[in-house]
């Protein structure tokens, strides 16, 4: 490996435009397919083999309609005020009016009226046909309003006057207009607050983006002048940027560490070129693929992430020994570069393949839109590793000498060829001499930071997480304060009988809503009707608490057993889907795979780290060691993000459940990234021990020269994901601070900290190999020993 590290390596620096060359064509492909084929994202995250997934396919299949995507606006007046006055409810009819004229936007009121037409002129039931509209036409809340809407309820029999009479104890109505009810409006019950909910004909993520910005165009147009009327669309009408301006923070602050660790702009700017250059290509090449591969709007943003940070570091581990080289062993830059790529430049190579397996381990758990997050994000790694095996080493050739200034090598010159690294000479004294020490107090301290994880809840964060200062919380809270937080979340209820050859009748649907009612956690259920052939049956139900609340998820399970006096008192099958289920489903599924996900990530890591160490106890160390700071990790997120801690100094509000899919995700990437520190600092104690230190001589040596570069990459990554912690999107947020906290603890505490401290415990029995092993594993060569012996025997020969 080191070995052809070095031939490429020398290639590139003596033919530079060759390879800049290349790598300018890649880039310019990639623009042109992205201009071509545009840039395609959605919000969506289908969740593959769920519940409520099987349940919204079966529906897309059999009523599409009924499988379209809710929105809702919320209307709101000064409080003692009402809207249902004439000059206010005149000018939400006429917004409502609009809205339903558009396209994608089903009107009940039409369906309604041409499905009855249709029903007389083809004499079939009346009832039937009704019920069938109904479910076409209505979602969620928007039911109850049909069912006061007497061209809706015409065709209702005993359950429709269920919901009817369920409205009527409510504490909210339908909005009326000249004694007749407003379709899809509800009215508080002090009248300061009227909700307008409706359907799409398809998913949210399927829609262009006018219909959304012309739905909040025409809604706001009653807030004119004199109206009083604030309009105020929920957090599905309005997409928030998931990256904001203080991501450049983290860049600028890598270039201040790149500036003063190799000590020139020259230096400093070519880790940053390839970083940049990678990022460009990957996920703009992702973005060129997006009309064939369907992206979630994460998947970018994590790809920035992981390749900005991997793309810095690993070209400031190759540079770093360069300028080592020449300022050291007094190398020209050219053969510096060189024995770099062959020696840092193996090292980078398998620490970025543990970060590509980290990432495509994500792939057994068969989720589709965190297969593609892991897919891009991994082809960034890649990338980035390309580049700097290839890219850096032909830049490189282009600065030449100016890589080192002279004041550089004047100061080398004077220390008497040998770098000065005082303080870290100290530190891996003090952690050598103190060994058990420092193992027993990072222990206590990641134990103690760990604690949290007990309680740590996942989900999709809601707007009831949302800042205070965000459309998204406060249509969460207007609805809550005018309707129940149970409106926010309304779950999708298909009930089939168990015999396929049986019917749904309207009085086993009566039946059916009468029972769900009764439940302790329901506010209101609506009967939607029964599809044509009497097979399906669609019922909405409002829960009494909130989407990521326990009590929902609860609620969830209760409707779906098949065993429950629901499903067998009525002879039926009952399958709930719904925003709010799908997020439940989701949660379980991920809470699953996640073992799974962990044991395969962890043996081929460890696989990957016996070839490159030669050795039994450091994997086993390096992946105890990470348990510790993965577990600290989550532990100080859910501390934060759950319970709220430290809220204002990180930006947010209120505390909520974490990302579902947040620890299997950070996970995969903390694994990568720690497994690179594990090889940017070990390998430098292993080629001190091959080359003839020993015991702790090996370890101080080792520590000497990679802790300042291992720092330096530390701060910069900390830096780049410490930059989405204040990103608009919660989600973005909750991920910027697990990664920024997870290498902080990960670099700073177990490698720096407690590395050294373990290895100094073990002494040259961390080298232990069995024999047998030994003569079974290629030797790869990490430390170049080979390439060294060959370029001296080279130079014995020559001379």
């Amino acid at each position: 490996m080191s070995t052809f590290l070095y031939r490429l390596g020398k290639s590139a620096y003596s033919k530079p435009w060759y390879f800049l060359a290349a790598w300018i064509v890649v880039l310019g492909v990639v623009g042109t397919l992205l201009g071509v084929n545009g840039i395609q994202s959605s919000s969506e995250m289908k969740i593959e083999g769920t519940e409520s997934q099987k349940v919204l396919d079966m529906l897309a299949k059999e009523l599409p309609a009924a499988a379209g995507g809710q929105a809702s606006v919320a209307f709101t007046v000064p409080d003692g005020e009402r809207l249902d006055t004439p000059q206010r409810v005149a000018l939400l009819q006429k917004a409502i009016h609009d809205v339903y004229s558009m396209d994608y936007i089903i009107n009940p009121v039409e369906l309604a009226a041409q499905a009855a037409a249709a029903a007389q002129a083809g004499g079939t039931d009346p009832s039937a046909a009704a019920g069938q509209t109904t479910a076409a036409g209505q979602t969620g809340a928007a039911g109850q309003a049909a069912a006061a809407d007497p061209s809706a309820a015409a065709g209702q029999t005993g359950a429709a006057g269920q919901s009817a009479a369920a409205a009527q104890a409510a504490p909210y109505g339908p909005l009326m207009a000249d004694g007749v009810p407003v379709p899809g409006v509800m009215l508080s019950a002090d009248g300061s607050i009227a909700l307008f909910q409706f359907q799409f004909t398809v998913q949210q993520t399927s829609l262009p983006s006018s219909v959304p910005d012309n739905i909040i165009k025409t809604v706001t147009e009653v807030e004119q002048a004199g109206s009083g009327i604030t309009a105020i669309p929920s957090d599905s009408l309005k997409s928030i940027p998931a990256i904001g301006s203080t991501e450049a923070v983290g860049v600028v602050v890598a270039a201040v560490v790149l500036f003063m660790t190799l000590g020139s702009v020259v230096a400093a700017g070519l880790p940053l070129i390839t970083a940049l250059l990678g990022v460009g290509i990957s996920v703009g090449g992702a973005f060129a693929l997006s009309s064939v591969i369907q992206m979630n709007d994460i998947t970018p943003v994590l790809a920035i992430m992981i390749g900005l940070a991997v793309g810095i570091d690993y070209s400031l581990f190759i540079v770093n020994r360069q300028r080592r080289l020449i300022l050291d062993e007094k190398l020209s830059a050219g053969e510096a570069a060189s024995r770099a790529l062959g020696t840092a430049g193996s090292a980078v190579f398998f620490a970025g393949l543990t970060v590509i397996i980290a990432l495509c381990g994500m792939l057994v758990i068969g989720i589709g839109f965190l297969s593609t997050m892991a897919l891009v994000a991994a082809a960034s790694v890649l990338i980035n590793v390309l580049l700097a095996l290839t890219l850096l080493p032909a830049l490189l050739g282009l600065v030449g000498e100016k890589i080192c200034t002279a004041k550089a090598r004047a100061k080398s010159t004077a220390s008497g060829n040998k770098a000065s690294h005082k303080f870290s000479h100290r530190w891996a004294n003090t952690t050598v001499k103190y060994r058990w020490v420092i193992i027993i107090l990072v222990i206590l301290v990641l134990g103690t930071a760990a604690i949290p994880v007990t309680k740590m809840e996942l989900g999709i964060p809601s707007g009831a997480s949302a800042n205070l200062d965000t459309p998204a919380r406060q249509s969460y809270d207007i609805i809550s304060k005018g309707f129940g937080e149970g409106f926010n979340g309304p779950l999708l209820l298909v009930a089939e009988p168990k015999n396929p050859s049986d019917k749904i009748s309207m009085q086993t649907l009566g039946k059916l809503v009468q029972e769900l009612q009764m439940h302790d956690n329901v506010t209101l259920v609506s009967p939607m009707g029964v599809n044509a052939t009497g097979n399906i049956a669609i019922i909405s139900l409002i829960p009494k608490t909130g989407p990521t609340d326990t009590e929902t998820r609860n609620l969830v399970q209760d409707l779906r057993d098949p065993a429950s006096t629901l499903a067998s008192g009525n002879n039926i099958t009952l399958g709930v889907t719904g925003f709010t289920a799908i997020n439940i489903d989701m949660s379980s599924k991920l809470s699953d795979a996640f073992p799974l996900y962990i044991g395969i990530i962890v043996i081929l890591s460890l696989i990957i780290l016996l070839l490159v160490f030669r050795s039994v106890i450091v994997p086993v160390k390096a992946t105890v060691g990470f348990i510790l700071s993965v577990l600290a990790t989550f532990g100080l997120t859910t501390a934060v993000y759950q319970w709220g801690w430290l809220h204002s100094l990180f930006g947010f509000d209120t505390g909520g459940p974490l990302l579902s899919f947040m620890p299997i995700l950070v996970t995969g990437i903390l694994y990568g990234l720690a497994m690179d520190y594990q090889v940017f600092l070990v390998s430098s104690m292993r080629e001190a021990y091959v080359h003839g230190r020993h015991g702790n001589d090996s370890v101080v040596h080792g520590y000497d020269l990679a802790s300042r570069v291992v720092l330096a990459a530390g701060v910069i990554m900390v830096s780049v994901f410490a930059g989405f912690i204040f990103a608009p999107d919660a989600m973005i947020k909750q991920i910027g601070f697990a990664l920024a906290f997870g290498i902080l603890i990960d670099a700073f505490i177990i490698r720096m900290t407690l590395v050294p401290a373990v290895m100094a415990v073990f002494g040259d029995k961390a080298w232990w190999l069995p024999q047998w092993l030994d003569r079974l594993l290629p030797n790869l060569d990490v430390e170049g020993d080979k390439l060294i012996a060959k370029l001296h025997a080279e130079s014995d020969r020559s001379s």
